[in-house]
């Protein structure tokens, strides 16, 4: 088998050229920052979504437990366990989905409005970006407010 330089040659280039591209691509990225934990905190239906989670989960706690008294079958205490805790589960996904969907909205709205082009958790950020939480918090807040 013979060693084709020019092959090597054209590849060598190409990939320089893919990661000079990638370089100007990346340079016309601006970066925004978020803390994700601040903002759905902040959300001013949080507190209240909290509780419904609460009052939610301690009626299916409760109904587990009664469920599983009545049983004798370790078994099926084990899948009337795991029942409750996938209703449990989708009910409380279903409560915070609305939440989830208004910072969805405001992150997009404010990188629309910044020109942002990438979101990234401010905690995996050493150095750089900026910092768009307190504006998602006021987007969402607006949002809320309509």
């Amino acid at each position: 088998m013979k060693f084709n330089f020019r092959f090597v040659g054209v590849m060598l280039v190409a990939t320089m050229l893919l990661a000079l591209l990638g370089g100007v691509a990346m340079a016309n990225e601006k970066v925004g920052v978020l803390d994700p934990q601040k903002v759905l905190y902040m959300h001013p239906k949080f507190n209240q979504t909290q509780n419904q989670i609460k009052t939610m989960m301690d009626k299916k706690q409760a109904e587990m437990k009664a469920a599983i008294d009545k049983e004798k079958d370790n078994n099926k205490k084990a899948q009337i366990f795991e029942a409750k805790r996938r209703e449990a589960a989708a009910e409380e996904k279903k409560l915070m989905d609305p939440i989830f969907k208004d910072i969805d909205t405001a992150i997009r709205t404010v990188c629309k409005n910044k020109g942002i082009t990438l979101v990234v958790a401010k905690d995996s950020v050493f150095y750089g970006g900026i910092d768009i939480t307190d504006d998602v918090l006021q987007e969402v807040k607006k949002q809320a407010a309509k």
